[in-house]
């Protein structure tokens, strides 16, 4: 019989631990998540290797502990837990119960109390124990049967406490850490211990006097009068020491070993929480299968030509693809259905039958579709142009719902109560298990999902019209997804060569910086590790220590950059980072999607993704290109027009959230300085700095920017200290002197979150909604996010609503102005355009104007413009 085994995690700590070890990351509703993600891989990594049995994540209770009785000032000093941690944790506990990990805290007690108790129950009770912590404290606690992990380097990098690992790094037992910590303190819980003791005088004393109590017992047998003078003076303070980083294995705990049996995840839950997240990867990577759901018979039809007959109006309509890549699309078939049975045809017969092709363009004969800009797309690339599209299920659901962001029809269709259909998981398969199953099971499942589309329109439209968003459905989402779909087909050309060649001018530099660093460190290594890099800093070069890990010095950018002033060496190694990204990720990537027929990029713009409107660019990401960076900008050299004659023409709002800012907040001082055509952030440093114009120096206005910018995004005193390097007492001073200058703004801020109380959710310009159910909240950290949220929803949406309207204005001028010219990109408040030389004069006039009058604010909208022979000369 195989031996139970328990594993025991310390919540808190590996929640601080993994948020500090991983970068700011956010979902694509704006929610942080580095701390949940590196939690989820860390526990992925652990119940993988080590098949626990049973199963229970600890937490604290509060801030407040039978510690604090023992002395107040116990964990004292601690900076305030940063609000892009806080609002993490109500996730984490969600990630614990789609896992169906049992999860305890204990009024009074910490999560290490918690664990010693269950430690101690189940090593009486002959089981194998694992604690995975952060916190060495925990070590105390193994034993023969009882194994402390804890988490070094990131979150998956874990050293093995035993007792023997004990005694060979300290030369002591696992019960003598609290003898340790009374001697030497503990700075990370304000454990005083003797003042000048440390590490290896605590161990040098315990390895002669294996307790705190016999050092004082012997104490006239210490040797070196300073230390002796020290311990005699602090011996009630050592002696409360030891008490503090004592853990209680006996708290009063309710929660029993035989509660805690694990038998692995609900994966429905678990893959819908992780979509929510963003964490596609791991659904991919995940060895977990979604299971099949019983769902009741179809009738469908497997048709190579379809009939006058079977195409009845209305009709849903659904194209099925393996892969909506431009360049790797693997056609599957149409399925098609008004109600009663559902048709499904071949894509290789649909494109040779001239009928059914004639009724595809026939614009009077009406269609109803999951995803209209990715079938649009699809269909555009067999040369055939969809019309007639009068209901799209996605667009519609994701306008009633942003908050689901899905492109199955399973999930979405689930949503608005019809579970009738498979998700593409079970059918499909992920990962490296993705295969493609016999054409009856694709025919039936694009048959059930043609079915869920036809049989919701009704009641999503409904829906639209009762939330007073079908205008935003029907005028702006639904015609933005034919000139999607048409930019996607058209894409945009590149020159292969200059990317090669810049390519070749990356390497040289690369060589060059890292002769340069060879040569300030005065030996060769290997740059890229962070150890061998961390012995040339602080060892050789002698630079002062900021930040160490476990297993070193970090060598993080965040480290580089605070050192750049004190040696040369730093400016090369971030510069050598930077141009190494750049090679990889995006010379590299960007090479490998150039179609080889046509040497043109096809991005694909996710329509239906952020809670916030805007559209993201995927395969490649042609937002995300770096322009911060010269070498990053340069990278637009390689987007040329696709004719002879022709050049590139950008046309990119100013300033659109901050004038959305104005509009909404009604600030006279936001207002008047848009209306007279100010630079908003020497404007903002004037006034939150108190000086003239002339007096306005480059750091007050980048703080300014910082400041006005982040507002928008409802940034905290901890992320704006991150961003502009100064203390968070400093972030929030300046933050609340922005309000005090812009009392408008402020006032917004307090209005729309109890607007947003009352009603459930906010609105944008045009009517889109978010929802937050969790602005009533009990839980402060939930309650939190949903407020900062309810405050800059509506700018970021706003400026999503503007853009993609300008869009559709833009489509029909140069449609009615008869130009060549084509919309190409659309990259966050930019529209990049290619036309003939000819045209450039009349876009110079047209574009900006249609962008200023697409709709109208209480301050100008303003778009400036550039042309050239590639998109870099646009700017």
């Amino acid at each position: 019989m195989t031996k139970e085994k328990l594993l025991l995690l310390d919540g808190n700590s590996l929640a601080y631990r993994a948020f500090f070890a991983l970068p700011l990351l956010t979902n694509d509703h704006g929610i942080h998540t580095n701390a949940v993600y590196g939690f989820t891989t860390m526990l992925q990594k652990i119940v993988e290797e080590e098949k626990p049995t049973k199963m229970l994540v600890a937490f604290d209770a509060g801030k407040t502990t039978f510690r604090h009785k023992t002395y107040s000032e116990y964990k004292g000093g601690r900076q305030k837990t940063p609000p892009e941690l806080s609002e993490q944790f109500p996730y984490l506990r969600k990630l614990l119960d789609a896992y169906q990990i049992k999860q305890y805290e204990l009024e009074m007690y910490e999560a290490d109390d918690i664990i010693g108790t269950l430690s101690k129950q189940a090593d009486e009770q002959g089981l194998e124990v694992i604690i995975v912590s952060g916190d060495k404290d925990l070590t105390q606690l193994a034993s023969t049967n009882t194994t402390v992990y804890i988490t070094r380097k990131g979150m998956t990098d874990i050293e093995h406490y035993t007792p023997e690992h004990i005694g060979e790094k300290y030369g002591l037992m696992p019960h003598q850490i609290i003898d340790m910590k009374g001697l030497m303190g503990d700075s990370s819980d304000n454990i005083p211990g003797v003042p000048g003791v440390g590490e290896k005088t605590a161990i040098k004393l315990l390895t002669q006097f294996p307790t705190v109590e016999e050092v004082y017992e012997h104490i006239d047998e210490v040797s070196g009068a300073k230390l002796k003078e020290k311990l005699v003076n602090n011996e009630a303070q050592a002696k409360m020491s030891k008490q503090l980083a004592t853990i209680n294995r006996e708290a009063p705990i309710e929660i029993t070993i035989d509660e805690l049996h694990y038998e692995g995840p609900d994966v429905d839950k678990l893959f819908g929480l992780w979509q929510d997240l963003s964490f596609k990867s791991l659904i991919e990577k995940s060895s977990y299968k979604a299971e099949a759901k019983e769902t009741t018979a179809l009738k469908f039809e497997i048709v190579n030509d379809l009939t006058e007959e079977q195409l009845t109006s209305p009709m849903a309509m659904h194209l099925e693809l393996a892969d909506e890549h431009y360049h790797t699309c693997e056609k599957f078939g149409i399925a098609l259905t008004a109600g009663e049975i559902a048709y499904y045809i071949p894509f290789e017969n649909a494109l040779k039958s001239k009928e059914f092709i004639a009724w595809l363009e026939d614009e009077t004969k009406r269609k109803y579709l999951f995803d209209s800009k990715a079938t649009q797309a699809a269909l555009l690339r067999s040369g055939i142009k969809l019309n007639g599209v009068d209901f799209d299920f996605l667009l519609a659901a994701y306008i009633l719902n942003p908050a689901m962001s899905s492109d199955d029809v399973a999930a979405v269709a689930k949503e608005f109560g019809y579970s009738d259909v498979q998700s593409n998981d079970v059918v499909y398969g992920k990962g490296a298990k993705k295969a493609i199953p016999e054409q009856k099971v694709i025919a039936e499942h694009a048959g059930r999902k043609a079915t869920a589309v036809f049989s919701l329109q009704p009641k999503l439209e409904q829906r639209l019209n009762e939330n007073e968003q079908y205008d935003l459905y029907r005028n702006l989402e639904l015609p933005l997804a034919t000139i999607l779909s048409q930019m996607e087909s058209q894409g945009v050309s590149v020159d292969r060569h200059r990317l090669v060649e810049m390519g070749a001018e990356l390497t040289a530099k690369l060589k060059d910086i890292e002769e340069d660093i060879y040569e300030v460190a005065g030996e060769k290594f290997n740059i890229n590790s962070p150890k061998q890099l961390g012995v040339i800093l602080f060892e050789k070069l002698g630079l002062p220590v900021i930040k160490k890990t476990k297993t070193g010095y970090s060598t993080a950018a965040d480290v580089l950059e605070k050192l750049a002033p004190e040696h040369e060496i730093i400016q090369h190694i971030l510069q050598y980072r930077q141009l190494g990204k750049l090679q990889s990720t995006y010379i590299e990537g960007l090479l490998k999607v150039i179609h080889q027929d046509d040497q043109k990029i096809h991005t694909r713009y996710q329509q239906a993704l952020t809670s916030t409107g805007r559209l993201s660019s995927t395969d490649p990401n042609l937002q995300n290109i770096p322009v911060r960076l010269e070498e990053g900008r340069k990278i637009r050299q390689a987007f040329v027009p696709s004719h002879e004659g022709w050049k590139m023409f950008a046309a990119d709002y100013s300033q659109i959230e901050l004038r959305v800012l104005a509009h909404m907040s009604n600030d006279e001082n936001l207002i008047n300085a848009f209306k007279h055509g100010m630079d908003i952030h020497m404007k903002t440093a004037m006034d939150v700095f108190h000086v003239e114009a002339e007096d306005v120096t480059s750091n007050m206005r980048r703080a300014a920017k910082a400041v006005n910018f982040g507002i928008v995004y409802g940034i905290s005193d901890y992320g704006l200290s991150q961003n502009l390097n100064i203390t968070r007492k400093e972030a929030a001073d300046f933050i609340e002197r922005y309000f005090k200058s812009f009392p408008g703004v402020q006032e917004y801020m307090k209005n729309i979150v109890e607007e947003a109380k009352k009603k459930g959710y906010v609105t944008t310009i045009l009517n889109r909604r978010r929802y937050l159910p969790d602005l009533n909240s009990s839980n402060f950290n939930l309650r939190s996010f949903a407020e900062r949220t309810a405050m800059n929803t509506p700018i970021q949406g706003s400026a999503a609503d503007i853009i993609k309207k300008a869009m559709i204005d833009m489509a029909k001028a140069l449609k009615e102005h008869h130009l060549q010219a084509k919309m190409l990109l659309q990259v966050h408040d930019e529209l990049i355009f290619e036309a003939p030389e000819e045209e450039i004069a009349t876009l110079e006039k047209l574009v900006p104007e249609v962008m200023a009058n697409c709709i109208q604010l209480k301050v100008p909208l303003k778009a400036d413009f550039a042309s050239g022979a590639t998109w870099y000369e646009t700017k």
